[in-house]
């Protein structure tokens, strides 16, 4: 049996196939469908249970780690009849929930070598050495699996976003591109691509194209949505339409998933950019964001969201 990327799977039932493709799927195509996999969770297949608890580690919270270990350890007790392949990706997430993300990226790193279709390892791997600041490992990544998994469009956004992270602006577009023309529904693509535009002042033309491709962004989870839409509204602060800027964080930006981590710093980062930019946002803005900031005083999951939790409680007086 194999999932829908060719990778073999130990599946003990194997009606959970459709939830596996679903988590693979979705989860490289940043859409919300990789939850699914969760109905499977009966199922005492590894790997299985391996991506039911790294979608309870995404919650990034300090309920994630107690509500993921259950799934990481049937994963582990059952790892002996799991392939190689996936033998590693539990092993990865092991190390994930034990904070060893040195670690994780090092078993990402070698599953992109000996298994590049595994393209779930990858784009997971891309988000540890993201949140440790590793943009050449990022690309590396990627650039490991090109070779096997060149027909695959979600891969060439991935090297997109690689390529921008280490400012090589060319190889960016040209990889982002290469993925919208494969596949126009590739967010992350699209993602990249504003990266590209903003950093080197091409505002018209990057607000055009990212509403010109908003019509596609459907089904996406909630981070991937409302971070497409954060692009937007740069674009519009940037060429001085404040009102439209206001609206696209009203509208699109804050709201989808207001007790998600990402959604949450995503909003206090756009409510300070437009601050920043001489944009009057109004004080109950930041009283109502500060609410759902108010629970995570003492999550410290990541650096990178505690400084954006500490900076949108300031902002609006809370201790």
């Amino acid at each position: 049996m194999q999932d829908s990327l060719g990778n073999t799977l130990s599946l003990i039932d194997g009606a959970s196939l459709g939830a596996v493709n679903d988590f693979v799927e979705g989860f490289i195509a940043s859409e919300a469908r990789a939850v699914h996999v969760l109905r499977a969770a009966e199922d005492d297949s590894p790997i299985v249970q391996a991506y039911c608890a790294a979608l309870h580690l995404f919650a990034e919270s300090r309920d994630a780690l107690p509500n993921a270990l259950p799934f990481l350890r049937r994963a582990q007790q059952g790892a002996a009849r799991a392939t190689p392949r996936e033998q590693r990706f539990i092993a990865a997430i092991g190390a994930w929930a034990e904070g060893d993300i040195g670690r994780a990226v090092a078993l990402h790193q070698e599953q992109a070598s000996e298994y590049p279709r595994d393209l779930a390892s990858l784009k997971l791997g891309q988000y540890h050495a993201f949140n440790t600041g590793d943009c050449p490992g990022m690309l590396r990544l990627a650039l490991a699996a090109l070779p096997a998994a060149a027909d695959v469009p979600y891969l060439h956004g991935m090297a997109a976003f690689g390529y921008e992270q280490c400012h090589l602006m060319r190889e960016a577009e040209q990889s982002a591109r290469r993925a919208i023309g494969m596949c126009r529904k590739e967010p992350w693509a699209h993602h990249a691509l504003a990266h590209v535009m903003l950093t080197e002042g091409r505002l018209s033309e990057g607000l055009d194209f990212m509403q010109g491709v908003s019509d596609s962004w459907t089904g996406l989870n909630s981070f991937m949505l409302t971070h497409n839409w954060w692009h937007v509204a740069l674009f519009l602060i940037d060429l001085g339409r404040d009102a439209e800027a206001l609206a696209v964080y009203d509208q699109h930006a804050w709201g989808v998933e207001k007790g998600y981590s990402q959604d949450q710093i995503g909003a206090v980062s756009l409510l300070a950019r437009l601050e920043l930019a001489g944009i009057e946002v109004g004080e109950a803005r930041w009283r109502e964001l500060a609410d759902w900031l108010a629970v995570r005083t003492h999550d410290q999951v990541l650096p990178f969201l505690d400084l954006q939790y500490l900076y949108g409680l300031a902002r609006a007086d809370r201790p």
